[in-house]
C-alpha cells in the first residue's frame, strides 16, 4: 500500500466561471448597465482592496472560446470567507447577467519536503509567500483540473514515496525550464471538489501555456498517470478593459 505525503496547505481557492447573458445585457436599457457596471467595479475593487491587505487575492479574465466568458479568481484564508465572496457577487446586479457555467474549489498546496526543518512554516517568508499567493499580473491564463491515475499497473498510489518523488523530479525540471516566462500554482481539491488538483497558469505569451504542456505530454509522470480535465484559457481584464469588453 503506498504512502500518503503530507502537504502544506494554505489560501482556499475559488476558480468562478461566468457565461454573460448578451441577449439580456443588450435589451438591457442603458442606466441598468451602467449600474450593474458600477456594482461589479466596486465588487472587484473591495476584492484588490483584501488582496492589498494580504486577506486574499483575486483576478478577472475574459475567457476565450465558448465554454464560458468570464472567470472571478478568488483566494482566501477560509471557506467560509469564500462563500461570503460568492454572495457577494451574486448581490450585485451584474450577477443578473450571468450563468455559472463551471467553478472549482481547492485550496493552494505545497509538498512538504519545501519545510526548512527547524523552521515554523508560518513564520518562513518564502512559503508564506507560495502559500498565500498575489495573482501575477500577467495578461493570460490557463486553468485545467487533473487527476493522477488509478488503473491497473499505473496507478499513482499504489508507488511507494520514493518511486513517486522520483518521477516528480523529472517532472519539475520541465516546469523549472519555463519559469520566468510561467508562473504556476497548483491547488488540491481531494475531498472539495471533482477533480484531484486544479493548475493553474499565468504568462504574457498563451503560447508558452501550449509549449510547457506539450513538452510535460512527454514526463512519464503525465504519459503514464496524468487525467486531464477541461482547459479554460484567457486574457486579463483591467477596469479600463471591462468597459470595452462590455461596451458600456
Amino acid at each position: 500500500m503506498g504512502e500518503a505525503v503530507t502537504t502544506l496547505d494554505g489560501w482556499y481557492t475559488y476558480h468562478d466561471f461566468r457565461t454573460l447573458n448578451w441577449q439580456a445585457w443588450r435589451a438591457a436599457q442603458p442606466s441598468a448597465r451602467h449600474e450593474a457596471l458600477a456594482q461589479l467595479l466596486a465588487f472587484a475593487e473591495n476584492n484588490q482592496r483584501a488582496q492589498r491587505d494580504r486577506q486574499g487575492a483575486y483576478g478577472q479574465y475574459a475567457i476565450a472560446g465558448h465554454k464560458a466568458d468570464l472567470l472571478f479568481l478568488h483566494m482566501r484564508p477560509t471557506l467560509a470567507a469564500l462563500n461570503q465572496v460568492k454572495s457577494e457577487f451574486q448581490k450585485t446586479q451584474f450577477a443578473d447577467f450571468t450563468l455559472p457555467s463551471y467553478s472549482y474549489i481547492s485550496c493552494v498546496e505545497l509538498s512538504s519536503y519545501l519545510a526548512k526543518p527547524g523552521v515554523s512554516v508560518d513564520l518562513d517568508p518564502y512559503l508564506q509567500s507560495r502559500l498565500k499567493p498575489m495573482l501575477p499580473e500577467m495578461q493570460s491564463i490557463c486553468f485545467y483540473p487533473m487527476n493522477k491515475r488509478r488503473t491497473g499497473t499505473d496507478n499513482w498510489y499504489m508507488l511507494s514515496v520514493e518511486e513517486r518523488r522520483e518521477l516528480m523530479k523529472s517532472h519539475g525540471l520541465i516546469g523549472r525550464k519555463y519559469g520566468d516566462v510561467v508562473t504556476q500554482i497548483i491547488t488540491g481539491s481531494q475531498g472539495l471538489d471533482d477533480w484531484e488538483w486544479g493548475v493553474t497558469l499565468f504568462a504574457e505569451d498563451p503560447l508558452q501555456f501550449k509549449k510547457l504542456v506539450y513538452e510535460m505530454r512527454f514526463d512519464e509522470v503525465s504519459a503514464r498517470f496524468a487525467e486531464f480535465g477541461a482547459f479554460y484559457v484567457g486574457t486579463r481584464l483591467s477596469k479600463l478593459q471591462w468597459n470595452r469588453y462590455l461596451q458600456v
